[in-house]
C-alpha cells in the first residue's frame, strides 16, 4: 500500500505504507485510508516531526557512543533515516501552510 498526499499548493507526495503511517502517527493523525491535514494543524505537525527527528538522532548517537565506550561494534540503523523520509513532507507542510491549503490522502 502507498500513501499519496495531495494538495493544491504542492505536487503529490508518495510514501510507502510504513513510512507514511509513521509520519502520520508522529503528527498525531490517524493513518487510516483517508484523511486531511488542515492549514492550522501544519505548524504543530512540522514541530512534531522535527522533534521526533531530533529525538531519534540523539538516541542513535547515544547507542553508538555507548557501544564504542564498551569496545563493541556500533549498532546498524535503517539506511534511510526518518529525517530523509520526512523532509519532503515537512516541505509540503510548510508550503501548504503558507498558502492556506489542506493536505489530503486517500481521496
Amino acid at each position: 500500500m502507498l500513501f499519496k498526499f495531495k494538495s493544491k499548493a504542492a505536487g503529490d507526495l508518495i510514501m510507502l505504507e510504513p513510512n507514511g503511517r509513521r509520519v502520520l502517527q508522529v503528527i498525531g493523525k490517524d493513518p487510516g485510508p483517508k484523511g486531511i491535514i488542515l492549514p492550522a494543524e501544519m505548524p504543530g505537525a512540522v514541530r512534531a516531526l522535527e522533534e521526533e527527528i531530533a529525538r531519534e538522532e540523539a538516541e542513535q548517537r547515544s547507542l553508538i557512543e555507548e557501544a564504542q565506550a564498551k569496545g563493541e561494534v556500533p549498532p546498524k540503523f535503517e539506511s534511510v533515516s526518518l529525517r530523509q523520509r520526512a523532509v519532503p513532507f515537512i516541505d509540503m507542510l510548510k508550503r501548504c501552510g503558507r498558502e492556506d491549503k489542506e493536505i489530503v490522502w486517500g481521496v
